[in-house]
């Protein structure tokens, strides 16, 4: 008897590339990798004692309701919570105006489930947060970049291309942002926002590190501002300021766009995990969420000065970089491109996680566009010992020089494990900064 040849699967999942994200993501599960491709946040700066007790109380107290399904729309305690934040914070929020997600980059899907058909345009800052460029294509969306410069979006060119393409959605990241740590200054948000209530296109405020400010002052939401609060999504998460591995996060939007998403997720997952929630909710009641955010924020602007400080002997001279006000990703110019590191293909052992270059869309070549993205380090620094010479980095750079000029998205959680400088209390300077290069570049 013939087996008959099953049917093939939908065009839209043969078509889309794998994810970056998802390479990224098992690159850094090896423990012998030294990772730039991942913005994952510090492991041991996790309030672990904290969250314990919220679950253990709300197991305790509460087992019936933290085990049993729940609403779409998320745990009332939690969604008043982070109103209230929200409100505390200069946009004044209600428990009703949000939906609880699992994680923010379900928040992204849900909207564009809701608003996309394919074909439709969407706008993006160039470059952009990979992982939205795969939900896009998903979509089946046409995807536009937009040009940047040193403070962000260009509203000129921001304009001009949405006057030629009349899209139906702008997605940015506007405070540090993934993958360049720029901050979108307050007049361009007023702009960007002027422009929404013009030409009529959907904003996606995506927000995950807007808590996680080292300097200078926090900057206006654009769904605050007159023109686009009737057309703005915002999206948070509580990824980087408690821990990813909640998968938590929020959508705020305008009410007949919020029920829209609602319904998708309803067929989606039904609700995020109810256990997961009322642990935050109630992490959010006991304890002093500020007071960590001081602590981390503390830890990352260290590290980030550190990093800096570190890269003049890290990379060719007449390289530069910024200093990113808070986040996680400064941006790096070398001053002789790089060759794509073959570590992100796996064509052998790898010992340092890259994004691969197909991950972030080029426009054009210019100033706006940077050779290479350098996420601030994260590093453990808790089991001591010498660091490695880094002799073998710089060989590695030299014999990359005059090699054509390639963007790559070399982001994410640094964890230096295992060695110390002794001159760096996180144990990275310059010599460690080297040190990455200890087994030659790919």
């Amino acid at each position: 008897m013939t087996r008959a040849e099953l049917p093939s699967f939908a065009s839209r999942a043969a078509s889309v590339a794998p994810s970056a994200v998802r390479e990224i993501l098992a690159l850094t599960a090896r423990p012998e990798v030294v990772s730039f491709a991942g913005g994952l946040p510090a492991p041991e700066l996790f309030d672990v004692a904290g969250l314990r007790a919220a679950f253990d109380r709300v197991l305790a107290e509460t087992p019936d309701q933290a085990l049993q399904y729940s609403t779409t729309e998320g745990d009332p305690a939690l969604r008043a919570a982070i109103a209230e934040r929200l409100t505390e914070r200069g946009l004044a929020t209600g428990a009703e105006d949000l939906v609880v997600t699992t994680g923010s980059q379900q928040g992204l899907t849900l909207l564009i489930t809701a608003l996309l058909e394919p074909g439709d345009v969407v706008l993006v800052e160039d470059p952009c947060y990979l992982a939205a460029l795969q939900a896009f294509a998903f979509a089946g969306a046409r995807v536009v970049p937009v040009p940047t410069d040193e403070q962000g979006l260009v509203p000129e060119a921001l304009e001009e291309v949405v006057a030629a393409e009349r899209p139906k959605l702008l997605y940015l990241v506007p405070n540090f942002q993934n993958p360049t740590g720029r901050t979108l200054p307050a007049e361009r948000r007023r702009r960007v926002a002027e422009l929404a209530g013009r030409y009529g296109f959907w904003i996606a405020e995506d927000d995950p590190y807007g808590e996680l400010r080292f300097d200078g002052e926090p900057q206006p939401w654009i769904v605050g501002l007159p023109g686009a609060e009737d057309r703005t999504v915002l999206l948070g998460s509580f990824s980087k300021v408690l821990a990813p591995g909640l998968r938590l996060g929020y959508l705020r939007a305008p009410a007949a766009l919020r029920r829209a998403c609602t319904v998708v997720k309803q067929s989606a997952d039904l609700h995020t995990s109810t256990i997961d929630q009322a642990a935050a909710a109630r992490y959010l009641r006991d304890a002093d969420l500020d007071a960590h955010l001081a602590k981390i924020t503390a830890a990352y602007r260290e590290r980030r000065d550190a990093l800096l400080a570190g890269l003049p002997k890290a990379l060719p001279p007449g390289s530069r970089w910024n200093r990113p006000e808070g986040g996680h990703v400064p941006l790096g110019h070398p001053a002789r491109g790089l060759r794509r590191h073959r570590a992100a293909r796996h064509r052998r052992p790898a010992r340092r996680g890259l994004r691969p270059r197909r991950a972030v869309p080029r426009r054009r070549p210019g100033p706006a566009h940077p050779a290479d993205v350098l996420h601030h380090p994260l590093p453990r620094g808790d089991r001591g010992g010498p660091a490695p010479s880094g002799r073998r980095y710089r060989r590695a750079l030299r014999k990359r020089a005059g090699s054509p000029a390639h963007r790559v998205a070399v982001g994410g959680a640094v964890r230096f494990s295992g060695w110390s400088t002794g001159r760096s209390e996180l144990g990275l300077d310059g010599d460690a900064l080297e040190a990455l290069g200890r087994e030659e570049l790919m």
